[in-house]
């Protein structure tokens, strides 16, 4: 009796590997081939990357074309999902990850308009370290443009702002001679 039941359930589990060999064998050539083609796009990427930003820290670079590697192997991955027949499971993937980063991206809003600040004024052919400038209620040298941050001298004291403040609004009262 007990050797009937293992022999009836060996026979069911090599039915369905069967049954869901060609999805898993699909799904493994899939994978193959999304591996090099995203070889080829981080290459693009990276060299789109060094011509767009090319004074740029090569950590912003690299901080970026990690961003995109990680999107691109996830949609891999919720693809490779449902060639094997496992939908459900990739679309809630996707829809918990939406969420997911909804809230995070809420989160950094802050931070996200001080970068993207920071690059226009790092790109602004007006706004450079030596001039002087005015920004709300506060005249200084600008020291140093970073990411996220624009440092000024008033009168011998360090002066940090966030660029999306000084992108709003900003005057120059004279240029680096």
């Amino acid at each position: 009796m007990q050797a009937n039941v293992v022999v009836s359930a060996l026979e069911e589990l090599l039915g369905s590997a069967r049954e869901i060999l060609p999805n898993v064998l699909a799904g493994l050539v899939f994978l193959t081939i999304a591996a090099v083609g995203i070889k080829l796009v981080m290459l693009v990427v990276r060299a789109v990357l060094r011509r767009a930003l090319p004074g740029e820290a090569p950590v912003y670079r690299q901080f970026i074309a990690s961003l995109v590697l990680v999107f691109l192997w996830f949609g891999v991955g919720l693809s490779f999902l449902s060639i094997v027949g496992l939908t459900l499971v990739a679309a809630s993937l996707g829809t918990a990850t939406g969420f997911l980063a909804l809230g995070v991206s809420y989160a950094l809003s802050d931070m996200i308009a001080d970068a993207v600040s920071g690059v226009y004024l790092l790109r602004d052919p007006d706004f450079n370290p030596g001039d002087t400038v005015t920004v709300k209620d506060t005249t200084g040298e600008v020291l140093a443009i970073e990411l996220r941050k624009t440092r000024f001298d008033v009168d011998g004291d360090v002066v940090v702002r966030a660029n999306a403040d000084i992108e709003q609004q900003w005057t120059k009262v004279s240029a680096n001679d």
